[in-house]
């Protein structure tokens, strides 16, 4: 009995399988023969009566026959043929046969896709049609409306255009004729070939018409303008060289022959009406043309800019040799006071070579300028670089020359330290006595001694002849350190002798109750005669924070009070 139960469950639940799964496929095919309906009720036939407005011969005749052959093949073959295919699908789909049903449908669908776009592509074809019969009729007059202004303007400015006149004829001729062209092809319903007439007549008229704008301003250029410029760059050739100007290598009177050669190359692009060519070539004609003028401009600044200088680059280097003389005799009077290093002789060496390979260059140009065999800008480029040398050796004798001021400077400022140097520790000295220390520790003693040495090893250097200033520098740096140290060392002494003396005092009061506080106490008491101070007020401190904490803080207080 269980068994047969399960088996009815079975069953019930394969039936509402099968259910749904026929529901979807049946949806699939309802959504297909939607679409075949909707294919069939296109209105082609509409569409193609469109066309029998038109003229019904040749290219049109044609088309629209291929067109008609196409929808019967549709509408009597391929769309019955689906209606087959969709019965035969609903057939396998009531049999449970679905991987049979899911293959038709998915070919129904290719036939669908491939059908729609045959009727998309002669619905395409039909307007393209239609709409190039309208855009004919339209766009032909306004372009015979441009051929007559074209035409018109041609004929008053004929003499505009030169020799060219006779080519603009003849491409409006040309157009004339397609035009004739046009008319036959629309008679004979070939709308798309005369679709493509129209196209190229537009471009070809308009090409006219943007020559006919060019042609008048270059044939101005070319046989006007261009050879007035090239006979003003001859001239001021010319004039140039009678005046004295070396101009060989810019080779004017050949570059003139060759773009006259080229002007007239270029006027017979234009009369054949070939106006892209004469531009790009008139562009490069005149681009040279620029750098004629400006080759010929930069030989006159250059010029210009020598006769300026040239004298008072004279007096610049001249005014440097007498520096270096000068820097010369210095050096030989600081060498009798001062220790001159290696690097200083070597700055010397240094500017006497720069200064004979810019005197032996200025000698050259100068030389140059006079037999007058070499371009004015390269002899003005040559006479800027030698002024940008001699400025730079003008830098360098400066330098030098302060680096050699700087020698009696620091000897000035190292007496005035030592002076104070020497001052700061009498001073140092004298509050040492006035603060009645019992005595002072060996190692402070050994430092009054090295402040003494470092001072007198100051002096020492300062009476050298000649004087080593880099080697005095030393001394006073090591002098100054001591003679800080040994004003520090001094604060701190006083304050531990004072601080130690009040912390015994102040401590007498426990050494009675505190057995520890009397020892420390006597510890330190101890140190302070053999004049340890700091060790003195490190072990009566200790002693009292140990019963008193914060005694020394009160202690220091006190002092600072004082």
């Amino acid at each position: 009995m269980t068994y047969f139960i399960g088996f009815i469950i079975l069953l019930l639940a394969l039936f509402v399988l099968g259910y749904f799964i026929k529901k979807k496929y049946f949806k699939e095919m309802d959504r297909l023969e939607a679409w075949k309906i909707d294919l069939f009720n296109r209105p082609i036939l509409d569409e193609m009566s469109k066309v029998k407005q038109l003229n019904m011969t040749g290219q049109t005749e044609e088309l629209f026959e291929g067109w008609r052959n196409q929808w019967d093949d549709i509408v009597t073959v391929k769309l019955p043929d689906l209606e087959e295919m969709l019965f035969d699908a609903e057939e396998f789909i009531d049999k449970y046969r679905f991987k049979k049903a899911k293959t038709t449908q998915q070919e129904i669908e290719d036939k669908l896709q491939s059908t729609e776009a045959e009727i998309n592509k002669i619905v395409e074809e039909l307007h393209e049609l239609v709409g190039s019969e309208e855009k004919n009729r339209t766009e032909i007059e306004q372009l015979k409306e441009l051929y007559r202004e074209t035409k018109k303007t041609l004929l008053a400015h004929r003499h505009s255009f030169g020799k060219s006149e006779k080519y603009l004829e003849a491409q409006l001729e040309d157009v004339t004729k397609k035009f004739h062209e046009f008319d036959e092809k629309t008679e004979q319903g070939n709308y798309l070939e005369a679709r493509e007439l129209v196209l190229g007549i537009h471009d070809q008229l308009i090409k006219v018409k943007n020559n006919m704008a060019d042609i008048p301003q270059l044939l101005i250029e070319c046989q006007s303008l261009i050879p007035a410029q090239l006979s003003d760059i001859l001239d001021g050739y010319r004039e140039m060289t009678e005046k004295g100007y070396y101009l060989s290598h810019i080779q004017v009177e050949n570059e003139i022959e060759g773009l006259q050669e080229k002007l007239v190359e270029y006027l017979g692009l234009i009369e054949e009406t070939k106006i892209e060519e004469a531009l790009e070539g008139i562009g490069e004609v005149k681009e040279r043309i620029d750098i004629l003028f400006d080759l010929l401009e930069k030989e006159v600044n250059a010029k210009h800019f020598i006769l300026q200088n040239e004298k008072g680059m004279s007096g610049l280097l001249s005014s440097v040799l007498e520096e270096h003389d000068h820097l010369s005799n210095e050096v030989k009077h600081v060498q009798e006071s001062y220790h001159l290093t290696e690097s200083d002789f070597e700055i010397q060496r240094h500017l006497e070579k720069q200064l004979a390979t810019v005197t032996k260059h200025y000698d050259i140009l100068m030389e140059k300028i006079n037999i007058n065999e070499t371009a004015l800008t390269i002899l003005c480029e040559e006479l800027k670089e030698i002024k940008t040398h001699i400025e730079m050796i003008q830098e360098e004798q400066e330098n030098f020359g302060l680096k050699l001021q700087a020698l009696r400077k620091d000897e000035f400022e190292a007496r005035e330290t030592l002076r104070e140097l020497t001052k700061k520790v009498g001073e140092t000295i004298r509050l040492v006595s006035k603060s009645n220390i019992p005595g002072l520790p060996e190692d402070y003693k050994y430092l009054v001694e090295d402040t003494n040495e470092s001072i007198q090893n100051v002096k020492l250097q300062l009476q050298e002849k000649p004087l080593n200033v880099s080697a005095l520098t030393q001394y006073l740096e090591i002098a100054v350190l001591t003679v800080e140290k040994l004003s520090n060392t001094t604060l701190e002494l006083i304050e531990n002798v004072l601080l130690a003396e009040k912390a015994i005092q102040y401590g007498n009061r426990y050494r009675s109750q505190f057995p520890s506080v009397a020892k420390g106490l006597s510890d330190a008491e101890n140190a302070f005669r053999h004049y340890e101070y700091q060790e003195a007020l490190e072990q009566a401190a200790a002693s009292l924070e140990s019963i008193d904490p914060g005694a020394l803080k009160k202690i220091k207080a006190t002092v600072v009070k004082q």
